[in-house]
């Protein structure tokens, strides 16, 4: 495993605790830990098969793919036992999943089906430990849209902030700009629950600053 740019020199050689590897090579991700002071001693990505299976809820989409992670980067790496790391955000309305925008098209799309409308932004977070338990919870919040313009979706498609991002949109951006009313975990909507995160890291004897 690789230590990240910025790690602490002795966080990965600690005797007093297990590493820590984030299973994300999202910078966000990366960037709300540090804000919480946790520096992971390594990150490596999943790279697990996304798909949405036939039927499948939200909630229950999101809590897979986030112990999917967690779990294939600790079955990489079976002989360096640490505490693994994952999360998995959706955005949804109701039962339909929003995709991944990959591309200006997705973005646009995306954008035109939350305008004026409140969706729900579930992350699962999944803490993998040494004796391959893994621990999860799951965090909604609501985030309400107000009508966007065709002229302000193509602005923001023409940003390029949305591709890459579930539901076409960062809300750490330009499209904070866009949200009426928001019910719930900030830093869900950015990718990563941080109380939420906070407390699974502790309850395993993690040490947060």
């Amino acid at each position: 495993m690789t230590s990240p740019k910025g790690a602490s020199p002795t966080a990965s050689n600690s005797a007093t605790r297990l590493s820590l590897v984030l299973a994300s090579e999202s910078p966000r991700r990366r960037a709300l830990l540090e804000q919480a002071g946790i520096v992971p001693d390594a990150i490596i990505a999943s790279n697990v098969d996304e798909a949405v299976r036939k039927g499948e809820l939200p909630r229950v989409y999101s809590l897979r793919l986030a112990q999917e992670k967690a779990n294939a980067v600790a079955a990489a790496h079976p002989d360096s036992p640490a505490l693994v790391l994952a999360a998995d955000t959706v955005v949804a309305c109701g039962r339909r999943i929003f995709p991944k925008a990959l591309s200006n098209e997705d973005v646009r799309q995306c954008l035109s089906l939350l305008s004026g409308r409140t969706h729900q932004v579930l992350t699962a977070v999944a803490l993998r430990i040494p004796d391959g338990k893994v621990r999860t919870r799951s965090v909604l919040t609501r985030v309400s849209f107000a009508r966007l313009t065709p002229e302000t979706i193509e602005a923001y498609v023409e940003s390029r902030e949305g591709i890459g991002k579930a539901g076409g949109y960062a809300i750490q951006g330009r499209a904070e700009a866009f949200v009426r009313r928001i019910n719930g975990s900030y830093s869900n909507v950015v990718g990563l629950p941080l109380f939420q995160t906070v407390q699974l890291l502790k309850g395993c004897g993690f040490p947060v600053p």
